[in-house]
């Protein structure tokens, strides 16, 4: 079967469940029974109601994919870098003749004119630079290459260009895929509880069922201004993933000072200090070719050239992995509920668009890596299409335009309670 047929299909399954789920709401209405007012994006109360175990094992989804899919072809991977690396170099090169309008071709004299070429070179080479991110990102899994060594080696250098510190960022991102949705062992986009919302904090003798009219109630009656949650959103994006590596916000919380800079982090172990050193030294190498840059040439060029586009790999980068594991239909667990394939499983693969052949399909694959992180991320597509029938409903998926969905998502998921195996994001 064709992807697209796939896709087809898939589409045909969401909207029969969402008829489905609008019949039974009607049912639901005419028999008296409270019927939620939110979308079924926008609240968690059906799924957390329908919560059921994976009926499967880890092993019978790993039969269910073609054995060809865990094969590495490093020469394929080297292609992928030198694509993406001759495309980066040709932006810049088109680039450097925006000021002049490439020689007199076109009139770029006018300021607004010359903004607007440099913000599109900022938006398409943050494309490209974010499909780099990526591919550093496959090297630390070990889904680049069968060599460690050729993976560690291309990993560190595209990262700490993209001044990420890749071997400490590897640590701990490798124990975000062992301990995925787990709230007390997971490493980033851990959700907030309902005791840190002292407005939402309840007094001992107030009992209101979960997931019900009166909690539903009580989330619109403390929900943020709209304008408030945007404010936060943009900081978000902006600020995400710098404020995560220098200071683990959205890890998990300690008494010290976390951070992926310094050997000591509790998020480290005493083992991986040469890791986190050596980290550092790359991240100090690529400052330092920067600051060379802004003496020789000027700072605003520099700007123009490295920074802007940076920004918008932040944001991707953001984008991508919030929207990756926060989600209405996504439980956490703690204690023995949890268990690898359960956390594997709360990932929910989102439909790009055109983007998803910049960023490698690390968008809309994120299941099957998930559950199998050391997969070729070239083979992840054939993978994914393989599992979708195993997997059923326990496979989510959603083709909405990511900027609602994101919106969407930071609207909705806000916290989950302080107590419990399985929690489900509430408002």
């Amino acid at each position: 079967m064709s992807p697209d047929a796939s896709d087809a299909n898939l589409r045909s399954r969401n909207n029969t469940s969402a008829a489905k789920a609008a019949q039974k709401q009607a049912a639901a209405a005419d028999s008296g029974e409270w019927v939620s007012q939110r979308g079924p994006m926008e609240t968690s109360a059906p799924y957390a109601k329908a919560y059921e175990e994976p009926p499967f094992t880890l092993k019978e989804i790993r039969d269910a994919v073609p054995a060809w899919c865990f094969k590495h072809n490093t020469l394929v991977s080297l292609g992928y870098v030198a694509l993406d690396v001759a495309m980066a170099a040709t932006q810049f090169y088109i680039a450097t003749g925006i000021d002049s309008g490439w020689n007199g071709l076109i009139d770029t004299s006018s300021p607004l004119v010359r903004f607007a070429l440099w913000m599109i070179y900022g938006v398409v080479q943050g494309w490209v630079c974010t499909g780099i991110w990526v591919l550093a990102h496959e090297c630390g899994h070990g889904g680049f290459s069968a060599n460690t060594t050729l993976n560690h080696c291309v990993g560190f250098v595209l990262h700490s260009a993209l001044l990420v510190p890749y071997f400490s960022w590897k640590i701990t991102h490798s124990k975000h895929h062992k301990n995925c949705s787990n709230v007390d062992k997971d490493q980033v986009f851990i959700p907030s509880l309902r005791s840190e919302y002292p407005s939402r904090v309840r007094s001992a003798d107030q009992a209101v069922p979960e997931h019900g009219k009166e909690e539903e109630e009580e989330g619109d009656m403390f929900e943020s201004p709209p304008i408030f949650d945007l404010l936060r959103l943009v900081r978000q994006q902006l600020f995400g993933w710098p404020s995560y590596i220098i200071a683990n916000v959205s890890g998990q919380k300690f008494d010290v000072w976390a951070s992926h800079f310094h050997s000591s982090s509790p998020i480290f172990d005493p083992h991986h200090a040469k890791q986190v050193i050596m980290s550092d030294i790359g991240i100090a190498i690529m400052l330092g070719i920067l600051g060379y840059l802004a003496h020789t040439y000027s700072v605003m060029a520099v700007v123009k050239y490295y920074v802007i586009p940076y920004l918008w790999v932040n944001h991707w980068l953001v984008m991508i992995t919030y929207l990756q594991h926060t989600d209405v239909r996504l439980p956490h667990y703690r204690g023995d509920d949890w268990t690898f394939l359960k956390g594997a499983l709360c990932t929910v693969d989102r439909d790009f668009g055109f983007l998803n052949h910049f960023f490698h399909h690390i968008t809309d694959t994120h299941v099957v890596h998930h559950l199998f992180s050391t997969m070729p991320f070239y083979n992840a597509e054939a993978a994914t299409e393989a599992v979708k029938a195993k997997l059923g409903k326990f496979y989510l998926y959603d083709d909405s335009p990511i900027f609602l969905s994101m919106w969407r998502s930071y609207r909705n998921c806000k916290f989950v309670e302080d107590e419990g195996g399985v929690v489900f994001y509430k408002r």
